[in-house]
């Protein structure tokens, strides 16, 4: 089995997690934060906006089922990639749509996926960046709606692509 890793930012965590989680090449996912200036910063301490982190979910998926395009196609349908300063009623810069890419064809297939939203009308703000540091959330959000039996109240699936 061939593993790649994404980290990927679309608003509340929780809910681009509850989404990536049933991607059938999902093996294996964690929420956490990137993208600081904060050593270890907390969930209180990112959810002030101030620490520079976005809310993301590390997602390692398996390439022999699927590949990185599909990954980002169920990303960009399940989160308003148009909107800028949050998601949903997700408000801040720590909700930010955000690709933190570990590899340059990473990268180029983030940048044709823009590209294929805009030319399709769409006025995209995701911004792509280089992986950082990745903090891990505590445990108290990892996993979260399928512990609570929860369901995502600013993640909606529509079909783009």
């Amino acid at each position: 089995m061939k593993i790649e890793i994404t980290y990927l930012a679309s608003g509340c965590f929780w809910g681009t997690e509850y989404f990536m989680k049933k991607h059938p090449a999902s093996i294996k996912t964690e929420v956490g934060y990137m993208g600081g200036d904060k050593e270890n910063p907390t969930y209180e301490q990112v959810c002030t906006g101030t620490t520079g982190h976005a809310e993301i979910v590390k997602v390692e998926f398996n390439t022999e089922k699927s590949d990185f395009e599909d990954v980002l196609k169920l990303f960009f349908e399940t989160h308003d990639f148009t909107q800028i300063g949050g998601v949903g009623p997700d408000i801040g810069d720590q909700y930010r749509s955000e690709i933190f890419y570990t590899s340059d064809e990473q990268k180029q297939i983030a940048e044709k996926l823009i590209k294929e939203l805009t030319n399709k009308g769409y006025k995209v703000s995701t911004k792509i960046t280089p992986a950082s540091k990745f903090w891990e959330a505590d445990a108290t959000h990892q996993n979260y709606y399928y512990r609570t039996g929860g369901s995502p109240y600013c993640h909606i699936y529509k079909k783009i692509f």
